[in-house]
């Protein structure tokens, strides 16, 4: 679905006890686990006290137990957690969906010469500004993202997300080779300048650290055995890279690595596989990295829109699922085409069709979720709307596309509310 958003960025800050009436989504289970039309329930209001749900349910039973909340009517409008992108390159903004290259051809001509202006402070809080603008304007309230080598990108992306009350993880992208000048660090300056930003955000608001080595063919065994030690001193932080991407990628990574098993073990032998692992796009796996990743309870995260633009191949949602894996959904940006969720969710299900596997709504809805937000080992906090969680919640207003030749209008998201913690 498409369409411009009528009011981008409409936010609004709610202290509570405040109750919203409309069409409020959650899910009682997984729609991988049951049948898909039983895992969603609508409810008739939710009511929200100090930035979390308090509870949901039937309007009158909500106005009764807070008599003097005030209630925001939104209709017949639908309320639903906001969208969690569990793998994004906010860097990357500007050059989004840039033409017709293939991985390491698009590294090279686009995305290289673009993160090296990142060394510019006010460069990376322009961005940043500007690609949460974007994403918010798309009903997105929680992000991983990839920063780039310089410091400061990332501190421009944590003091941002930090004045907008947003909760969000990135890290440091960690090269060491195979990178232009002004885009390597070195094994020991990768460790140190990580150390260094744990310090100075992880766990601050709303805020955390992933350590983030780009992929094995940017980072030198020593970088990666550095980051792996960081790791181990760090084990309740996230780890975010790239894995199995495009076959030409995993030859490379084979010539650069030939002692590995696989693609997954240049990760693995340097203490870089673990249950807070998040592996992007995971598309051409070996059998033994898909019972490695299921064993240690990694997370793989689906890049449909990214995959399908720059080529890369199908992933495979169904048999993942059905294999037992943990699998989040995400933009990809700027190597996918969009920053919409909604646009990522109807790419999964195109994907799902090539592949023989139509995803169900429910199931997109619950990937752009709950599942991204369990990927992220944050599937206690955000991602449904429950009695405790964040009350960080969207409000879609569904207005008519004008008529077009090819068919009758559709409704299309054109506003939405959203409401941080206090």
């Amino acid at each position: 679905m498409t369409g411009k958003m009528a009011t981008p960025q409409t936010t609004t800050k709610v202290a509570g006890p405040t109750i919203l009436t409309g069409r409020v989504l959650s899910f009682e289970h997984s729609p991988f686990d049951t049948d898909p039309t039983d895992a969603a329930r609508c409810h008739e209001a939710v009511a929200l006290q100090g930035g979390r749900i308090e509870s949901l349910g039937d309007l009158q039973a909500l106005k009764s137990a807070h008599p003097d909340a005030p209630v925001i009517d939104y209709g017949d409008r639908l309320i639903l957690p906001g969208f969690v992108d569990a793998h994004v390159h906010y860097p990357q903004t500007a050059i989004i969906a840039s033409w017709g290259k293939r991985l390491i051809d698009w590294l090279n001509t686009y995305t290289f010469p673009e993160e090296t202006r990142f060394a510019d402070p006010d460069h990376a809080a322009t961005i940043t500004a500007r690609y949460f603008d974007l994403t918010l304007a798309q009903g997105t309230t929680t992000v991983c993202s990839y920063a780039t080598i310089h410091p400061a990108s990332v501190d421009a992306f944590f003091a941002e997300a930090q004045r907008r009350g947003l909760r969000v993880a990135a890290g440091k992208t960690c090269m060491d080779r195979n990178a232009p000048d002004g885009l390597r660090d070195t094994a020991q300056t990768a460790h140190d300048d990580s150390a260094a930003l744990i310090a100075r955000w992880h766990g601050v608001d709303r805020l955390s650290y992933v350590i983030t080595p780009r992929f094995s063919p940017t980072s030198s065994p020593e970088q990666l055995e550095a980051l792996g030690s960081l790791w181990a001193a760090h084990p309740d932080l996230l780890m975010q890279t790239h894995l199995s991407e495009q076959t030409d990628e995993i030859a490379w990574v084979k010539s650069l690595y030939p002692q590995a098993r696989d693609y997954l073990d240049t990760y693995e032998q340097f203490g870089l596989l673990g249950p807070n692992g998040l592996y992007g796009h995971a598309i051409h796996l070996e059998p033994r990295e898909r019972d490695r990743l299921r064993e240690v309870g990694a997370a793989l995260v689906h890049c449909p829109t990214s995959n399908t633009f720059i080529g890369s191949g199908l992933f495979d949602m169904a048999a993942r699922m059905a294999e037992g894996q943990r699998v989040g959904l995400a933009t990809d940006t700027g190597g996918g085409s969009s920053f919409s969720m909604l646009r990522t969710m109807a790419a999964a299900y195109e994907i799902g069709q090539l592949s023989g596997t139509a995803l169900h709504p429910a199931q997109l809805v619950w990937l752009a979720t709950q599942g991204s937000a369990r990927a992220l080992r944050m599937g206690d906090r955000i991602g449904t709307i429950a009695p405790g969680f964040d009350a960080d919640l969207v409000c879609w207003i569904w207005r008519p596309r004008p008529p077009s030749p090819s068919g009758p209008p559709a409704p299309t998201p054109c506003g939405r509310r959203y409401f941080p913690p206090s």
